[in-house]
């Protein structure tokens, strides 16, 4: 992960007006789907000159449940260097009475790091506070000077689910005779929008009364809900390097020249390496045996040193440690493809659930992520260079469909991420069921997973075989598992599949009427619920397009036979297809599912259209078979 200096919804209010927050004065629109509602934020941003920025920033906000208390955690991220001052903190209880105020002397120091270990050059300090009792409230106000004037947060409501707003401002003042460029973006929703006053050459921004989005009902994520103001200083300072960021072009030159050409540096060690591997073949055969070399000599460690946390460990450091972050695995990668006379681009990205795009005519810094992009005769090659388990090529559901800022020495491309088809993220079940007359069916099944479902399955590759069978059990919840054995598991790292078997048995499966038993027509799916919403006032989105194929042979027992079946099914609409067929063979019964579902964001109105096609769904994987006794 790349490191970046996040001014989020921790800010708000000031404490220069004494006054307490009774939770019996939030409106009760802001309650619903809330577990913390920011009551009041204030954020003044003082640019005084290239190398001199100034945050001074408060907030309220009330805490409704223990599910929202990270959120409401008192901390101040900052580098080394920093001054961090005026820090207060006032408790107050439900009813709005002060309980109790702390200031930066109370606030423990850690270093900001994911992984909990010191190599980095990011700080935290963190109030070590906790509440026993529910709703409370905490109002937190600080200042923060910094050199690093590149970093301008984004002015937006909040980026997390669950969260509402009463009120929030932002100003910027800039003092430092550098054009300083913003730009708004309006909510594609209309979900709300931001207030604008101008004062002289500054403007204040202002967002008000702003319902929490719940986490459910395939909501997109709040970033693509919510309205922002984005700011940039056309030209920056970070950490004693100053650039210019007018343009992408000029960022990008910036870029190569003082954050990636200090570390592109080989060494013997490193051109021995590479000839060890004895290469040969086309490009995208000499490509993977660097990568999967690359992927088994190191692992992921955030590191947050070398010019503000977004410079890359030096190759050769990764290269005897054998380890580092996104930045120095990425930058290790691309120096084994030089050293092998393949060139390669240096990539950021935003990884993300719900994809969040650059904006091609508004140049910021910004970016969370780094990949590694290779041009081959053949088209295009995307390493991801954090995971020791992913395939060559292959992308996750939270950097495909998105563009990337590639690095270059004359400048930045901007381009896009693969987009995969539903039949590339494709699930591909195959069982064999045997009935039993006591309820029980007892069965065999082969798994394969490709494309953005392999990314989903990746988890069991972390789980000892307990937990593999814990997390089987829940995800395929509809049936009722007496054993159950995950067998023959297997990573396809060239071809970005995951295939297992499965040997299980499940209780009252059927149900006898008389001496006949009635099934399901489907053992084993991903069961969901949908309720329609009338009320609904945000879209809905399916994340990717994906594809199911089963096949269901059931052996009935000795001397019984199909009786009832249902017809064959076909289920069509702009949110995907399905089908169910059904064919007697002797004492066996083979049962056909496909599903296709297709990626989109989709309108609130079209919601309850899309519960019909998911429920028609669901009641024909249910639909039941009869079997009986041979008379």
């Amino acid at each position: 992960m790349m490191k970046i200096l996040f001014i989020g919804a921790l800010s708000v209010t000031s404490f220069y007006y004494a006054q307490n927050y009774p939770v019996a004065a939030i409106p009760e629109n802001l309650k619903k789907n809330a577990g913390a509602v920011v009551r009041n934020e204030n954020t003044t941003v003082e640019i005084n000159k290239i190398d001199d920025i100034v945050y001074k920033k408060s907030s309220v906000i009330t805490v409704l449940s223990k599910d929202a208390i990270n959120y409401s955690l008192p901390r101040i991220s900052y580098e080394k260097g920093d001054n961090v001052s005026n820090v207060k903190v006032v408790i107050y209880d439900e009813k709005g009475a002060k309980v109790k105020s702390y200031s930066k002397s109370d606030f423990t120091d850690i270093a900001a790091n994911p992984q909990g270990t010191f190599y980095s050059n990011s700080r935290m300090l963190v109030l070590p506070f906790t509440s026993s009792s529910f709703p409370y409230t905490v109002e937190f106000s600080y200042e923060l000077g910094n050199e690093n004037t590149v970093f301008i947060p984004d002015f937006i409501p909040f980026y997390d689910y669950n969260i509402s707003l009463e009120e929030s401002n932002f100003r910027i003042i800039n003092k430092s005779g550098i054009n300083l460029r913003s730009k708004i973006y309006e909510s594609p929703f209309n979900y709300t929008s931001v207030n604008v006053k101008s004062d002289g050459e500054n403007k204040s921004y202002s967002y008000k009364n702003i319902p929490a989005i719940d986490n459910g009902n395939a909501v997109p994520s709040p970033q693509r809900i919510m309205p922002k103001v984005s700011f940039s200083l056309d030209k920056f300072n970070l950490e004693g390097r100053q650039g210019t960021i007018a343009s992408w072009k000029d960022f990008g030159m910036w870029y190569y020249q003082n954050l990636l050409t200090p570390v592109s540096i080989s060494t013997p060690q490193i051109k021995a390496e590479v000839a060890s591997l004895h290469l040969s073949g086309t490009t995208e055969e000499k490509v993977k045996k660097i990568y999967q070399y690359m992927q088994n000599k190191t692992r992921y460690i955030f590191v947050a040193l070398g010019i503000g946390g977004w410079q890359p460990m030096m190759p050769d450091e990764v290269q005897k440690k054998g380890y580092g972050d996104c930045k120095g695995l990425t930058n290790y990668m691309r120096t084994l493809l030089d050293e092998a006379g393949i060139p390669s681009y240096y990539a950021i990205i935003n990884s993300t659930p719900s994809p969040v795009d650059f904006d091609k005519d508004f140049p910021k810094m910004a970016g969370n992520h780094v990949i590694l992009m290779v041009p081959t005769e053949k088209g295009n090659i995307w390493l991801e260079n954090t995971s020791q388990q992913i395939a060559f090529n292959h992308l996750g559901y939270s950097t495909t469909d998105r563009n990337v800022l590639m690095v270059k020495p004359d400048g930045i491309d901007i381009m896009q991420t693969p987009i995969s088809s539903a039949e590339e993220n494709k699930e591909k079940q195959t069982l064999y069921i045997k009935l039993n007359p006591d309820k029980t069916i007892t069965g065999k099944g082969n798994f394969s997973y490709k494309g953005m479902q392999y990314d989903v399955n990746m988890m069991y590759l972390m789980l000892q075989e307990k937990e593999k069978i814990d997390v089987m059990k829940k995800v395929f919840s509809t049936l009722n598992f007496e054993n159950l054995e995950m067998k023959d598991f297997n990573n396809d790292k060239n071809l970005a599949a995951i295939d297992f078997n499965l040997d299980f048995k499940a209780s009252n499966y059927s149900k006898p009427v008389g001496n006949s038993f009635i099934f399901r027509a489907v053992p084993l799916y991903k069961d969901g619920i949908y309720y329609e919403d009338s009320a609904r006032d945000l879209p809905f989105e399916n994340r990717f397009s994906y594809q199911d194929e089963y096949e269901i042979t059931y052996e009935l027992p000795q001397n019984y036979y199909i009786e009832e079946m249902p017809q064959n099914g076909n289920v069509t609409s702009e949110f995907g297809s399905y089908k169910v067929s059904f064919e007697k063979q002797e004492n066996k019964l083979v049962v056909k599912r496909s599903i296709q579902i297709n990626k989109g964001i989709y309108p609130k109105e079209k919601y309850n259209d899309y519960v019909s096609f998911r429920r028609k769904i669901l009641n024909a994987d249910n639909s039941k078979i009869l079997m009986s006794l041979k008379s």
